[in-house]
């Protein structure tokens, strides 16, 4: 699926709960079904500055496209980097550094966050794109 699909489905999916309390579970619940990252993973070099909790993000190469792991120590913080990992893992390095991340706003998400978290959510897309920049740069 294209990067634009797949923010499509998440933009229809949140569209479904009425109020905030229902999106913030249903982020958590995203978390829960995390695929798990390799514990090697789980290293300093691997978290992400600039948020709160931690965040371990992991991206490798596989053929042309770009696969991410993750995990973080706090539930909602998990649930919003598996989002993330749905949008853009499994896709090219260009097709992630050209992505129009408008669907956040979209969802309203945010502006549903405190302060610190809506700084790494920034720092989360901030990485997702750097990784991918570097692999692009390899070719």
């Amino acid at each position: 699926m294209k990067i634009k699909d797949i923010q499509e489905e998440i933009v229809d999916e949140f569209s479904m709960f009425d109020d905030w309390m229902q999106r913030y579970e249903y982020i958590i619940e995203l978390g829960k079904n995390l695929p798990l990252i390799k514990e090697e993973y789980k290293v300093d070099e691997n978290l992400i500055k600039g948020c709160q909790s931690k965040v371990w993000l992991q991206g490798e190469k596989n053929d042309d496209k770009v696969v991410f792991t993750a995990d973080s120590d706090a539930i909602l913080t998990k649930g919003i980097i598996a989002i993330l990992i749905r949008v853009f893992s499994n896709q090219t390095p260009k097709d992630i550094i050209d992505a129009n991340m408008d669907f956040i706003d979209e969802i309203g998400l945010k502006e549903h966050l405190s302060p610190t978290r809506a700084n790494g959510l920034v720092s989360m897309i901030k990485n997702i794109k750097m990784y991918a920049l570097a692999f692009e740069s390899k070719n």
